[in-house]
């Protein structure tokens, strides 16, 4: 499932297509021409993103929502756009370019309250300037649940996905079955700060990369896939560290990878 650094680029990407156009829209499979017909001949006012959910406001109170789930793909490029093939759920066009959404779990046109409702239902967003830090910050510290459950918790903390949560609670240090209670509140701030440049730096490159060259298999040059993380993926693998094989269970009904040397039970952090 894309994490919220791969939404607020594709904010940005709309927002540089389609803002103060008249934007042509259909939906070439049929599912969404409802809303495909109230978005038709408006101008895009502004695209923004929270978390996982990105939204086209197109004024007058209609107002888009987009979560691509496990799915969903949106594909866009400069000038006219191609002839839509299989199931593409919308198609937008304007002079400057187009996008095409494919496979999203949702795809609906919300009323100004009814985002309001979904947004209360979301933990502040590390990408945003009004992230409410000390919210999430005030709700770990009364969590049982072990701190990798947390991080994945969209009602806690927005846009964090299995790839992110993985790599911080390596590179911090922390047991991901620490009682999220248990984390010291120092950690929670330095483990926050450096989820807002990770993620800064994937709206940037629109990748993942959470190595320092000197972990890495080949340190010089772009950094290629296989050298993009420190345990994510990486089960049964030599940790980059300190040569333990990473480890992988199920948390959650999704993979969680960790390092049991690097991460033993009960630590709290401490970056190396």
């Amino acid at each position: 499932m894309p994490e919220g650094h791969v939404i607020h680029r594709l904010a940005r990407d709309h927002s540089a297509l389609f803002r103060g156009q008249a934007v042509a829209a259909s939906s070439p499979q049929g599912r969404f021409a409802d809303g495909a017909a109230l978005i038709d001949g408006r101008s895009l006012v502004q695209a923004d993103a929270w978390g996982k959910h990105l939204f086209h406001d197109y004024g007058g109170g209609i107002v888009l929502h987009v979560h691509l789930g496990l799915y969903g793909s949106f594909r866009q490029g400069p000038g006219r756009p191609p002839v839509p093939r299989g199931a593409v759920r919308l198609l937008l066009s304007a002079e400057s370019g187009w996008a095409e959404l494919r496979g999203p779990t949702a795809c609906a046109i919300v009323t100004a309250p009814e985002r309001a409702a979904l947004l209360l239902r979301l933990g502040p967003d590390p990408l945003r300037a009004d992230a409410h830090v000390a919210a999430a910050k005030a709700r770990i510290a009364k969590m049982h649940t072990p701190i990798a459950a947390a991080l994945t918790d969209q009602s806690v903390i927005a846009g964090v996905g299995n790839a992110f949560r993985a790599e911080l609670l390596f590179r911090h240090r922390i047991d991901p079955y620490l009682p999220s209670s248990d984390l010291p509140p120092e950690v929670f701030d330095e483990v926050w700060t450096d989820l807002v440049g990770l993620l800064r730096a994937g709206v940037k490159t629109g990748r993942i990369v959470t190595t320092l060259r000197e972990h890495r298999t080949h340190p010089r040059g772009p950094v290629t896939p296989e050298d993009q993380y420190y345990v994510y993926r990486r089960a049964g693998e030599p940790c980059r560290v300190c040569g333990t094989r990473v480890v992988v269970a199920e948390l959650a009904n999704r993979n969680l990878f960790w390092c049991p040397s690097c991460q033993p039970p009960g630590s709290s952090g401490g970056r190396q």
